[in-house]
């Protein structure tokens, strides 16, 4: 059995996550598009702190990249539709033929879900919104349910009209048409969507299959459990199942993985899975701010058995109990996180704003990573549209 070192399972992790080379690209247009069909989905959120969390992942794999060039593909190209793997993201167009999957179980599931979580009288409202839609073209949430009581309970207290246009987007009748001020803009999918990828219609297994192959293909090496949640579309039993064929049938290895604490845990890699290791550069020395939301990060216990990175967001966690900041971001240099830091714009002052910096343990804060630290926050400035870097007093913070 192939056994990786920890050195070298981060450095192909890396690589798959398009964190393993030096940033560079126009970041617009094919290159843009060829980014995101790597990762497979950027995953999208409404929090701004410096720019918003999609923003944030591609900008630091492409610093040339701006949000409008991302709007380009979802709004006039069309490459890039917006639904869920495990969370809200933008997906290539031409893996929408095997979301059908998910469409199909969504039906049942929201049905049964949301009759009890949600206001009553949904169900009821939904081919009135599908008909309004039809007849008078796209609209947000605000736009339907006229007379309906709007909910106080906070985000997800929705009127029944509401609730009907998620449920329909989620089921795949109605699709992200654009945005506007971060509000979604629904319409119908044969509007929306183009037409040949709505004819392809994949049976069960063929999507299931497809869905594990192009996990495994941006993993690198995973257990069946996180092939399930990559897209968050099949069951845990559905990839167990697909990893006993195909290791079975030969399409994967079982190999060992050296964890940051140095234990073995077992994964499933193609066969070529030493070729993929010799083709993966070294990360670049280059210090990198990534988002809360950083698909190389998604799955926190993954980052912290793999790099000894114990992460976690701290919006939902009252301000008295939190150990870091609201919104912090992980910082990477070559293979390593070597700290967090709770920077912002601060439009004020035109300038991004640190507040504090806590280094990991292991890591010394000395003049040089200063210097790459301080490149990295003019990129971000730049990007943010702002002008400078300023540090508040007493930022940076001993290790915790």
């Amino acid at each position: 059995m192939i056994t990786l070192s920890n050195s070298d399972a981060r450095r192909l992790f890396l690589d798959k996550h398009a964190l393993g080379e030096a940033p560079t690209g126009p970041g617009k247009g094919a290159d843009l598009l060829d980014l995101i069909t790597r990762l497979g989905f950027v995953q999208v959120d409404s929090v701004r702190t410096v720019e918003r969390a999609h923003h944030m992942i591609l900008f630091s794999r492409r610093p040339a990249y701006r949000p409008k060039n991302l709007d380009a593909l979802l709004e006039k190209d069309r490459s890039l539709f917006e639904h869920w793997t495990h969370d809200a993201s933008v997906i290539p167009t031409e893996f929408y033929p095997h979301w059908h999957l998910r469409f199909s179980r969504n039906d049942a599931l929201l049905r049964k879900r949301w009759s009890v979580w949600r206001r009553g009288g949904f169900e009821e409202k939904i081919q009135g919104v599908l008909d309004q839609i039809a007849a008078q073209g796209g609209c947000g949430s605000g736009d339907v349910g006229d007379g309906e009581a709007r909910g106080s309970g906070g985000w997800w207290d929705w009127h029944p009209s509401k609730t009907a246009l998620e449920f329909l987007w989620q089921t795949g009748q109605l699709a992200v048409s654009r945005r506007e001020q971060f509000r979604k803009i629904f319409d119908l999918t044969n509007r929306v969507i183009p037409e040949t990828h709505l004819q392809n219609l994949p049976t069960e297994n063929d999507s299931v299959d497809w869905l594990c192959n192009a996990a495994l293909d941006r993993l690198g090496f995973a257990t069946s459990g996180e092939l399930a949640a990559f897209w968050a579309t099949i069951s845990a039993a559905e990839a167990r199942k697909w990893c006993d064929k195909a290791l079975d049938n030969g399409e994967i290895n079982q190999i060992e993985v050296t964890q940051n604490d140095g234990s073995l845990r077992k994964h499933f890699a193609r066969p070529d899975i030493l070729t993929q290791l010799d083709r993966a550069p070294q990360p670049p020395n280059r210090l990198r701010i990534l988002s809360p939301f950083d698909p190389a990060l998604r799955d926190r216990k993954r980052a912290e058995r793999l790099f000894g990175f114990h992460y976690r967001i701290e919006i939902f966690t009252p301000a008295a109990k939190r150990q870091y900041g609201y919104y912090v971001f992980p910082l990477l240099e070559q293979d390593k996180l070597v700290g967090r830091i709770d920077a912002s714009a601060d439009r004020s002052l035109d300038a991004i704003k640190v507040t504090a910096l806590w280094p990991e343990r292991s890591i010394s804060w000395g003049r040089g990573r200063q210097h790459r630290l301080e490149a990295e926050l003019h990129r971000m400035a730049k990007f943010a549209g702002t002008s400078n870097v300023v540090f508040a007093d007493n930022w940076l913070r001993d290790p915790k």
